[in-house]
């Protein structure tokens, strides 16, 4: 089901389908040539740079690839993003290789361990990968001890050599563990190469002086060249107008906006009577929201259900059920979760470390927004039909009792001291006839059968007071 509904959004979103091309040579590949996959970390690593890794490799698998080239440009990012890079790099059959081009900072360093081979631009660095929250501080030590240990098991899944001198074993690691913690924890000393108290960041020429990359080199072409690779074909993901969109509408900025779209259009929507443009604007919005985020693999189908389920329960409660109880309390409630783990990434759920924070940040991007949406919903209704432009929408002449205006007819009023003729019992109530017209009527003494006589007191509440004559 889901692969069918992935389609259909593709089909909205975008025509371009394509995500590799060859850039060597022909797609026809020779017997003797050797697969190339490559693909680029270049930005901030998030959801949309772990869609691309995600389906990087899977392509790479596919087409049979030799070698996985992955050029990394970056100053980190979102951990639970890196750590799913990461594991899906080490579960990857295929040799993996990192090509550092300047930096592989925080979760870049991470990604970069994970492969087989590190070879870096000269001038490059790796490293500094402690824990940060949004505004650059360190977080607290349990979230460095996830990141340690993360960073300390990647480097050991490279493996080690066992050597005896004499009477004594000593391990070397193809990629020391140490040295990978050291790159999150500052009170790590290594003899030789940290003992300054600070975070570790190697350059280019320290990471291969300690055995940290395999080798420098200018370019790409040229680490194909160290590892011995002559004759061979590139493929390389290339991020197609699809992509470039979900990108642009994953931002948590937009997404805070097209929150605010969806709660003002259906306030608004509440507002007016019938079906019409705000409802419009609501759809279109929470399209706009869901739709990339479930192409990201972020929003599952349930979590867009209870969404849609909590909407209704609140439309319910607005034009069904009295008053407002359960149905709509709980309505706002499934509506909020919906939107908040619709932005969260369900992949790393560590019993230690998890992303508690992620979904605390997206159930306060959800309120904030709501809150915000519908105070300004408020405001622009009270202010749009008073504005020079919109003031002809709605009627703001008051008809004033004073000068004439009233609800009802007047006629009965003229009735006074008119005689009629009762044309059903009044006990005391019925109906009375004058001068043809038949009115509701009520006797105030005693009963008045019927084709008696009868005389207009006065007009009250709707009814005419008579007697009988």
């Amino acid at each position: 089901m889901k692969t069918i509904i992935t389609l259909i959004i593709c089909n909205i979103l975008s025509f371009s389908f394509i995500h590799i091309s060859g850039n060597e040579k022909d797609t026809t590949y020779e017997d003797t040539s050797v697969i190339i996959y490559k693909f680029r970390i270049n930005k901030e690593i998030g959801p949309a740079t772990w869609r691309i890794a995600k389906q990087s490799i899977e392509e790479a698998q596919k087409i049979n690839a030799d070698y996985i080239l992955l050029h990394l440009n970056t100053y980190g990012g979102l951990v639970d993003a890196a750590d799913s890079i990461r594991t899906k790099i080490l579960n990857c059959p295929i040799t993996t290789i990192a090509y550092i081009d300047n930096n592989a900072a925080s979760a870049g360093a991470l990604i970069s361990i994970a492969c087989d081979y590190i070879y870096m631009r000269p001038g490059g660095s790796i490293g500094a990968a402690t824990v940060v929250n949004q505004t650059g501080e360190p977080m607290p030590d349990k979230y460095q001890s996830f990141m340690r240990s993360t960073m300390r098991s990647t480097a050991e899944t490279h493996g080690k050599d066992t050597i005896i001198e004499g009477n004594d074993t000593i391990i070397k690691w193809h990629r020391d563990p140490n040295i990978a913690q050291a790159m999150v924890d500052p009170s790590i000393k290594i003899p030789g190469i940290i003992d300054s108290g600070k975070v570790l960041t190697f350059t280019a020429q320290e990471a291969f002086d300690n055995n940290f990359c395999e080798g420098l080199a200018d370019d790409y072409k040229e680490v194909l060249k160290l590892i011995g690779v002559r004759n061979y074909v590139i493929k390389e993901y290339e991020i197609t107008s699809l992509e470039a969109i979900i990108g642009f509408l994953v931002n948590p900025a937009l997404q805070g906006i097209l929150i605010m779209i969806i709660i003002g259009g259906i306030y608004f929507e509440l507002q007016s009577p019938g079906i019409g443009f705000p409802l419009a604007i609501a759809v279109l919005a929470a399209t706009l929201y869901f739709a990339p985020l479930y192409l990201e693999g972020l929003a599952e189908n349930w979590e867009i259900i209870i969404f849609f389920i909590g909407i209704i329960l609140i439309g319910l409660e607005v034009f069904v059920i009295p008053g407002f109880g359960v149905a709509g309390i709980a309505g706002i409630i499934l509506t909020i979760v919906g939107l908040s783990l619709s932005m969260v990434d369900k992949i790393v759920w560590d019993k230690e470390f998890g992303n508690i924070d992620e979904v605390l940040k997206s159930f306060f991007t959800v309120t904030i927004s709501m809150f915000l949406s519908l105070f300004l919903s408020i405001w622009l209704s009270k202010k749009l039909f008073t504005s020079s432009g919109f003031k002809n929408l709605s009627l703001a002449t008051v008809q004033d009792k004073e000068e004439g205006y009233i609800g009802v007819t007047t006629n009965q009023f003229e009735l006074k001291g008119k005689t009629g003729i009762a044309i059903t019992v009044l006990r005391p109530s019925g109906k009375i006839e004058i001068d043809d017209q038949i009115y509701d009527a009520i006797s105030e003494i005693g009963f008045i059968d019927k084709d008696e006589k009868v005389k207009v007191l006065k007009y009250e509440s709707g009814q005419v007071h008579v007697i009988k004559t």
